[in-house]
């Protein structure tokens, strides 16, 4: 592969390097989003103990000398039960279409369920029609031994075509290397990174505040909110007349729930819990921005939005 580049591509170009886009899908709660952050080095997607967490298509970036991954990390495919869903649907399918190499996780503490068949059948078409290479990683193999790693394995070799199977625990950090080697192996040409070295996500800065809110307002909460969660930065505006070096944003956000219970649940006896979702999401929202921040939480009721064509638009979907 690394031959194809040539002194033509200009003075920039570095002989043998290639880049390119990758997704991870499977289930959700399958490690997609930890596996993500584990291969960039920092926390660039939102990761929750609660499926179907990722909302947006985030993409972390893998620089090394020789290769540049850039990572999709997309919604759970799941079988859809609202409009919500099925625009989530949409969404990975469209980002299986347009990225170089697909990573299928696997968690290998679950048996291989219809779902993952399901998924399986999509991929299959997928490599079908375009020839895309398909990884299958079994992840989480820290969380079972041996004997059932193994078992584990053959399952996913008999679940389809792969180009590769790569066992990974993206929480001990092992074979997370592997993986990226593995994917990078599969992506094209480039006469150089897509992206400066120092960048490690494109997406913007108030698509991650909402996710880093998002994360925060979930820790601890019962199973129905996650899906009921939507979350708007509506503005950020730097404070004046503030001290030489010393830069501080004031950021504004509406988190916007389905029902007045859950409010009440985000919100906690004389806003306790409230307080500490912000003090939680500020930390990364500092770290993000490089700023100290005052972070303005708001939590509204939008009545059934994610069956509302029109609310669902107005919350960024």
């Amino acid at each position: 592969m690394s031959e194809d580049v040539s002194a033509e591509s200009g003075p920039t170009a570095k002989p043998g390097y290639v880049a390119g886009f990758a997704c991870l899908i499977g289930r959700p709660n399958a490690g997609k989003s930890t596996l993500t952050n584990a291969l960039v080095g920092e926390k660039v997607a939102i990761t929750s103990s609660k499926p179907q967490t990722t909302r947006h298509t985030i993409r972390g970036i893998v620089t090394s000398p020789t290769s540049q991954i850039v990572l999709v990390d997309t919604p759970g495919l799941h079988k859809p039960r609202t409009l919500l869903g099925e625009r989530l649907n949409d969404l990975v399918r469209e980002t299986l279409l347009n990225v170089d190499v697909v990573g299928f996780c696997l968690p290998a503490d679950q048996r291989i369920g219809p779902g993952d068949q399901w998924i399986a059948r999509e991929l299959a078409e997928l490599r079908q029609a375009k020839r895309t290479p398909i990884i299958a990683l079994a992840t989480k193999s820290d969380k079972v031994d041996r004997q059932r790693l193994a078992e584990h394995l053959i399952s996913i070799d008999q679940l389809g075509e792969w180009s590769e199977i790569v066992p990974c625990s993206a929480t001990k950090g092992d074979q997370v290397d592997t993986v990226a080697s593995v994917i990078a192996k599969h992506l094209p040409p480039s006469p150089g990174p897509l992206y400066p070295d120092d960048v490690l996500t494109d997406e913007p800065h108030a698509i991650m505040i909402a996710e880093l809110v998002r994360e925060a307002a979930l820790e601890g909460v019962r199973d129905e909110l996650p899906h009921s969660l939507a979350v708007v930065v509506e503005e950020m505006l730097p404070r004046e007349d503030r001290p030489e070096g010393k830069p501080m944003m004031d950021v504004r956000v509406n988190v916007f729930v389905e029902r007045s219970s859950q409010k009440a649940i985000i919100i906690g006896r004389g806003g306790s819990r409230l307080r500490e979702v912000g003090t939680n999401a500020r930390v990364g929202i500092e770290k993000l921005l490089g700023q100290r921040v005052h972070l303005d939480l708001h939590v509204k009721v939008a009545k059934d939005w994610q069956r509302d064509p029109k609310q669902l638009q107005r919350l960024g979907f």
